[in-house]
């Protein structure tokens, strides 16, 4: 049986999931948005940052968010800022399929990671993902536009969101454009931490 199509991010307590500008990634409201991640042992391992960090739900959610990913779908906005910031071995370790509109041969890295590039239109991506992933589940990666593209087209099954007690202000939206009257959620659990409150929501079709 076919997995899952979800997606995980991060959002401030006002709705943002990252700055306006790819520069603004890595200044200090992001790192404070990401504060709950960065010293997980799972997450530091994963990319090579160290040995030792924390273990606890957080490190928990953070394995299994990883371990239940078969593949994962992002947009060429996400690419074009993580080929700059990820190390050489890339922390997916799956198939990556890039909505894009360029054509472009697969860039295979080392560890497993190899980004396809997909130039006719997030469910042909969303196919070759569920297609690469088996009965693991689909991860949509991001950016914002592309996983509200996927929301609103009716793609999505499940959604997390780590809840940061952090306000940004400005940047992107998460929910910005939402077609809300095609979608209705259900609450799968709500888990608190130190950190973060960690939500998921079933999504159904209204």
């Amino acid at each position: 049986m076919a997995g899952k199509v979800f997606f995980s991010v991060s959002m401030s307590l006002d709705g943002f999931i990252a700055p306006e500008s790819p520069e603004e990634l890595m200044g200090q409201l992001w790192m404070e948005l990401q504060q709950w991640i960065f010293p997980q042992r799972f997450f530091r391992e994963n990319l090579k940052l160290g040995e030792g960090g924390k273990e606890g739900r957080d490190n928990d959610i953070v394995r299994e968010t990883f371990e239940r990913t078969g593949a994962s779908v992002m947009g060429k906005r996400m690419f074009d800022a993580g080929e700059k910031m990820w190390p050489e071995e890339a922390p997916f370790h799956t198939p990556v399929f890039v909505v894009t509109h360029e054509k472009r041969d697969p860039w295979e890295r080392p560890g497993g990671t190899t980004f396809h590039f997909v130039n006719d239109g997030i469910e042909s991506a969303l196919d070759q993902a569920r297609e690469a992933a088996g009965d693991r589940d689909v991860r949509i990666a991001g950016g914002g536009a592309t996983i509200l593209e996927y929301v609103n087209a009716g793609l999505i099954d499940e959604f997390s969101i780590a809840l940061s007690p952090v306000l940004f202000g400005s940047g992107i939206r998460l929910f910005e454009g939402l077609d809300a009257g095609r979608v209705a959620l259900e609450q799968v659990r709500a888990e608190p931490s130190p950190r973060v409150t960690h939500l998921t929501y079933a999504v159904r079709g209204r």
